[in-house]
């Protein structure tokens, strides 16, 4: 299989069709990892991780979009709001993607309100400056083959509740909001890289075609805040 053939990834044109007359001229990207982006290869997919591959579609309908990643593999939530908030901010973003709270569930000590309110501080500061904010519910990594089968049960409840709490978040600020926890592959154990706490390219390359599809709807929806 590769990523044309790929049942979960885009079809040609697409994203096109989906992202058509999207207004966003400045994106911007606040996170962890999952931000940064870890693209572990897989053969036959594209190597341009999932935020870039965002960007990417996004400026392939409008040329003129600025893009900034200020994303920092390993960071807390704590250490996202502290240190890319204001950044962010200072770009002067009409679109923004926050994506926190993994590292935070990874070990027993996840403390799940003090991530809810420090996602909620970022969402709501980046609206607050006229930003739609983008918000995700990640794949959950405990199916990885490369995490210990002892730690499997409670980090899948803990990614689950970190799952669920940030789409009740998302409900109630109003992002628009990319589910993958419940995604069919997310229980696939070769969507994950080797290191056990990251996907890997085809990972990058589904959650691209889900996020540009939940885009799309939300563009489409008669009270898109656009």
């Amino acid at each position: 299989m590769n990523e044309e053939s790929d049942p979960y990834c885009l079809d040609p044109g697409e994203s096109a069709r989906l992202l058509a007359g999207h207004p966003w001229r400045r994106f911007v990207v606040l996170g962890d990892s999952v931000a940064a982006g870890l693209c572990e290869p897989v053969e036959g997919y594209s190597d341009l991780q999932w935020a870039d591959r965002i960007a990417t579609e996004l400026r392939a309908v409008q040329p003129e979009l600025a893009y900034l990643n200020l994303g920092v593999s390993g960071l807390r939530t704590r250490e996202i709001l502290s240190t890319q908030l204001e950044p962010a901010l200072l770009f002067g973003p009409d679109l923004a993607l926050v994506v926190g709270g993994g590292n935070d569930a990874f070990p027993a000590t996840y403390d799940a309100d003090r991530v809810d309110r420090e996602l909620t501080l970022m969402v709501t500061t980046l609206q607050d400056s006229g930003a739609d904010v983008m918000t995700l519910g990640m794949f959950d990594i405990s199916y990885s083959p490369a995490v210990a089968d002892w730690l499997r049960p409670g980090l899948r409840q803990r990614m689950r509740t970190l799952s669920d709490r940030t789409a009740i978040l998302a409900d109630k600020l109003g992002t628009i909001h990319v589910h993958l926890t419940d995604h069919p592959l997310s229980t696939d154990p070769t969507l994950y890289s080797t290191d056990g706490r990251h996907g890997n390219a085809r990972s990058d390359a589904v959650a691209t075609a889900e996020t540009l599809r939940v885009l799309g709807k939300w563009l489409k929806a008669p009270t898109a805040g656009h």
